[in-house]
């Protein structure tokens, strides 16, 4: 059976979408549709890999989120960058493909849009799987200081990176406990360049901020569908140990899983261990 995908630009709200499907067929969608969510200064591309391994029993839809990777904001549209703003984008791009009911499978902050999006309008999720996320307690002075450091990497950001030898690496290394495949290393250092200094320091200070530490923990109480936690055994951008916080609030619709040996990325460092958890959740009847 030939591998085939497709790619292009939606336009929502007035921002061109980078979108690719990636399946097994020439009509799109199918069979059931999953939809990915990438993270902070990411781009939908590190998900490929496991969408590509998904394809089979799924048609899997991966976006750039707005000031990320290819989707690139227009100044003359002004939409905010709360997550609910976030998941309002997703609603749009489930109508523009006039798709009814989904999956859903997001990363970190992208996780956090669709814990967000889950709670406004669960009746377009079947299931979801959300990797590498929880609750966390609001510090004053640990936000500040994060705030801070995050914006001076930010605005110090250029090119002049990419012709660091290892620099790659380098940036890498708190993200990761195993090694991922070679070319990956420098696509996480392109798309950090590439994200928009306007969306990468707005989406910080509402992922990471007080309202947050008070409404997530009841967003995830109020989980009424069938959902996946997974969280790598040695992340320290998110340890386990807030994803288990944030089950114990919602134990008869979340599961959760840890993924031993890994960091922030235990679809790349382990991706056979990860599919399979993932497929066995997928594939599991209602309890």
């Amino acid at each position: 059976m030939s591998f085939s995908s497709q790619k292009g630009l939606v336009n929502l709200r007035g921002v061109n979408h980078y979108y690719e499907w990636v399946g097994y067929s020439d009509s799109f969608p199918s069979k059931p549709v999953m939809v990915f969510l990438h993270g902070w200064g990411g781009s939908c591309r590190y998900w490929r890999s496991i969408a590509e391994l998904l394809a089979p029993d799924y048609d899997c839809l991966l976006y750039d989120l707005r000031g990320f990777g290819r989707s690139r904001e227009n100044n003359r549209v002004a939409i905010g960058y709360e997550l609910e703003d976030y998941a309002e984008d997703l609603y749009l791009l489930l109508e523009a493909f006039n798709l009814d009911k989904v999956y859903l499978h997001a990363h970190s902050m992208g996780a956090s849009i669709a814990l967000t999006f889950l709670t406004i309008v669960p009746e377009r999720v079947q299931k979801a799987i959300l990797v590498c996320n929880g609750v966390y307690t609001y510090n004053p002075l640990t936000f500040n200081l994060f705030y801070r450091a995050s914006i001076s990497v930010i605005k110090s950001r250029g090119q002049w990176l990419l012709k660091i030898p290892f620099a790659d690496r380098i940036f890498m290394s708190r993200f990761l406990h195993k090694p991922i495949p070679k070319p990956m290393y420098s696509c996480f250092l392109e798309d950090f360049l590439l994200a928009e200094e306007k969306a990468a320091i707005n989406t910080i200070f509402s992922s990471v901020n007080q309202k947050n530490v008070e409404i997530m923990p009841r967003r995830f109480a109020q989980i009424s569908i069938p959902t996946l936690m997974i969280s790598g055994e040695k992340d320290r951008i998110i340890p386990a140990s807030l994803a288990k916080k944030a089950v114990a609030l919602n134990k008869k619709n979340i599961v959760y899983h840890e993924i031993p040996n890994t960091g922030h990325f235990p679809m790349l460092e382990a991706p056979n261990q990860y599919l399979d958890v993932v497929e066995n959740f997928l594939n599991a009847s209602p309890s």
